[in-house]
């Protein structure tokens, strides 16, 4: 079966669309799979992982909002008292009150969630230095496969400090990667008391992994 295209725009970084193939939804990017609804297994982990490990009770920034599965899985945590999300495609967050609101029981209406449409990378670089006790980096499919060449700011030494300054102490630093970034986790290890990287398999290719950052140092 053909999936249905739900709606085609034209975002920032080109064309987006969001298509339905049965009881799923994907959103495609300039003609790219960006992600969908049927998994979302590492997305998930994402939250999860940072919420455990995070100081509690804490504020979670979540960078990329995508299908909603991370939000949802952050509003779960009992962690978590207050969610800050950063999207810069405004037709991501439309679907996301639309029709992808049903697959995350209309997470963007709970009242511990802002909505805030720009840049993560701006956000970061103006937040108040140790205001946040986790940031989930979902923006691209890690460092070496960006969806927007601006987002390779993020994971310089100085993108990754900003993180850190944000962070309060204990706070946790957490990057989605479509694959293994052994670079990335090496830049982390400069700024934080503990890197580590959780796997999780895939049907097919390299795993899904997500990077934590955890304590950044001080100084």
């Amino acid at each position: 079966m053909t999936a249905e295209v739900v709606e085609r725009t034209t975002g920032l970084a080109g064309e987006l669309v969001l298509r339905r193939d049965g009881e799923h939804h994907e959103i495609v990017a300039n003609g790219v799979f960006l992600m969908d609804t049927r998994g979302g297994r590492s997305e998930r982990l994402l939250v999860t992982a940072t919420a455990d490990r995070m100081p509690a009770p804490g504020r979670v920034l979540i960078g990329g909002l995508g299908v909603g599965f991370s939000l949802a899985a952050a509003l779960e945590h009992p962690a978590v008292s207050a969610v800050d999300v950063v999207e810069r495609e405004a037709a991501v967050i439309r679907w996301n009150r639309g029709p992808l609101a049903a697959l995350h029981g209309d997470a963007l209406a709970d009242p511990r969630v802002r909505v805030h449409e720009g840049d993560v990378v701006d956000t970061i670089a103006a937040a108040t230095p140790a205001s946040l006790e986790a940031i989930c980096l979902d923006t691209d499919n890690g460092p070496d496969w960006l969806v927007s060449p601006a987002n390779a700011r993020l994971y310089t030494d100085s993108g990754l400090a900003a993180a850190a300054r944000a962070l309060a102490p204990g706070g946790v630093l957490a990057v989605w990667c479509a694959a293994p970034s052994p670079a990335l986790a090496a830049r982390m290890g400069g700024l934080f008391a503990e890197v580590t990287t959780l796997e999780v398999p895939v049907e097919r290719g390299a795993p899904d992994v997500v990077v934590l950052g955890i304590g950044p140092r001080q100084g």
